[in-house]
């Protein structure tokens, strides 16, 4: 499962997901956020306050082209 760390965060694809749209499972202690790559939407959050999510989703935004990059380096083969 690809993970690329950015600023303490890890940001996983699964294998499982390859038939849903890009997004990435942010990991950071026990908390996780499933976030989609092409609308910045949450769509699952267990654990992450709203300051923390606005942080995590600012990062993806600054980090698209590489996440995509990876989600598609990793599906599209």
């Amino acid at each position: 499962m690809p993970t690329i760390l950015i600023n303490g965060y890890k940001f996983r694809f699964y294998s499982s997901d390859v038939n849903e749209p890009p997004h990435v499972h942010v990991i950071r202690a026990e908390r996780v956020a499933k976030i989609w790559l092409n609308s910045l939407e949450i769509a699952s959050n267990r654990g992450y306050n709203k300051p923390e999510l606005n942080k995590i989703l600012k990062l993806i935004e600054e980090n698209e082209n590489k996440l995509l990059e990876a989600w598609h380096e990793h599906f599209d083969r």
